[in-house]
């Protein structure tokens, strides 16, 4: 009857300690080399929500918070920018700028950040051409119910902190799809950042 239960408990073991591995890996993604901590920002090309074109190097000169977001159909990042209101003038008065880079018009994002009285810079990357150039591609990463207004293929969320000097200080992705930086980690990382 012992070696019955030890069988037993190993077993329950191996289960439990391989599923804990199955969820904490799956979804894990390496941060792109071009977006490790202590290399500089690509210089890549977006269009600002009037439809004007900006570049990342406009950025130098102040710090920034930089985040890919997936869309406003993404209930995570709508969170996710809902959560950063409380954080926007904190950011703003270290003299930082705040970014979101997005696949699409954050329509519902925007009304939020509206709502909370803040001034978020929403630059989109239609063609998902940045979002490649990054290495932040998610094939198929668009749930099949907004594929035909989104398309398949999305953006990994992921947060940036960059210096004045367009130095990438900090990177965060997303382990999966739900969770998105704390701000306050984000703040932290930016007070750091101003401190070099």
């Amino acid at each position: 009857m012992s070696n019955t239960l030890l069988s037993i408990t190993v077993a329950v073991a191996v289960v439990l300690i391989g599923s804990w591995l199955w969820i904490t890996r799956r979804g894990l993604r390496r941060v792109p080399a071009v977006l490790k901590p202590g290399s500089p920002l690509p210089d890549f090309n977006a269009i600002d929500e009037q439809g004007d074109p900006v570049r990342s190097t406009q950025l130098h000169g102040s710090p920034t918070v930089m985040l890919f977001v997936r869309g406003n159909w993404c209930p995570f990042c709508s969170k996710q920018v809902k959560n950063l209101t409380k954080y926007y003038k904190d950011i703003i008065d270290l003299g930082a700028k705040l970014i979101l880079v997005t696949p699409k018009p954050l329509e519902t994002t925007r009304r939020v950040a509206e709502f909370f009285e803040v001034e978020f810079d929403f630059w989109l990357d239609d063609a998902l051409e940045v979002t490649n150039q990054v290495g932040l591609l998610q094939k198929s990463g668009v749930p099949g119910d907004y594929n035909k207004e989104y398309g398949a293929d999305t953006v990994w969320p992921t947060a940036l902190v960059v210096d004045k000097a367009g130095i990438i200080r900090f990177t965060e992705l997303s382990k999966h799809i739900s969770d998105r930086p704390d701000p306050e980690v984000l703040l932290r990382e930016l007070r750091r950042t101003l401190k070099t």
